[in-house]
């Protein structure tokens, strides 16, 4: 495929950018004091437990971090009304025949590494590829079980509103033991969508050469021509339907 039928487009909007590195960020963060709170490490020293308070600063910056988390998801929701055709909420979910066609070609050749007899540019999606979209889907329920499951343990020791909203859900579910339970095993769904994520990115990037890892630093990508025009017309269909 010639260079020449590929067109620089803007395809994320600086907030949407934003959202992204920010959201990455408190993750990270929120797993890595998640699991010193889960486990927390036995610190020698000759001062006594009453006289330190380093797991306090580590619960300090989880709740920081969640607040930050919930901060975005409510801005990213916005966007997923007011934002460009990418970040709409309707590319998150295969809602056509075509949609459930993509996602099975990235699920079949990317996931599962079968062989293409040959490589079909139809199935490149400018924004996120089906897979992609619909996990985001499935990545923002998940997050709304972490904010549900964690603020309703955070509840009781917690002077704020937000947090004492949720003090309800461990007796909904049946308890803190449980409400830690779902709370733990939806972090390690966390970190399964980020490890496929990052896969598919760099596996992207490499197969179609498009600016996939760069464009969320610049918004760009490198779209064929002839997939612009197709989604031009799809959406002036829609427009007129």
């Amino acid at each position: 495929m010639e260079s020449s039928t590929f067109k620089r487009a803007y395809v994320w909007q600086l907030p949407v950018r934003l959202f992204h590195w920010i959201n990455a960020f408190s993750i990270t963060i929120l797993i890595i004091t998640g699991f010193i709170i889960a486990n927390p490490p036995a610190l020698m020293s000759n001062k006594e437990a009453s006289e330190q308070f380093w797991f306090g600063y580590v619960r300090q910056i989880h709740f920081i971090s969640a607040y930050l988390m919930v901060a975005v998801m409510v801005l990213r929701l916005y966007y997923a009304f007011f934002g460009n055709r990418y970040a709409n909420w309707r590319v998150m979910l295969p809602l056509s025949k075509s949609g459930f066609s993509k996602m099975w070609h990235v699920i079949k050749y990317d996931l599962l590494l079968q062989n293409e007899k040959e490589y079909n540019f139809k199935n490149i999606s400018t924004g996120h590829n089906a897979v992609a979209a619909f996990s985001y889907f499935i990545m923002f329920i998940l997050a709304v079980v972490m904010v549900f499951t964690g603020f309703g343990l955070y509840a009781p020791t917690s002077t704020w509103f937000l947090p004492r909203m949720f003090e309800w859900v461990p007796a909904f579910l049946g308890g803190d033991f449980v409400t830690r339970t779902v709370h733990h095993y939806s972090m390690w769904a966390f970190i399964l969508f980020v490890v496929v994520h990052v896969y598919l990115v760099f596996f992207h990037d490499w197969l179609e050469g498009r600016g996939e890892t760069s464009a969320m630093f610049s918004g760009y990508k490198f779209v064929r021509t002839e997939s612009i025009k197709d989604e031009e017309a799809a959406n002036a269909e829609k427009k007129t339907a």
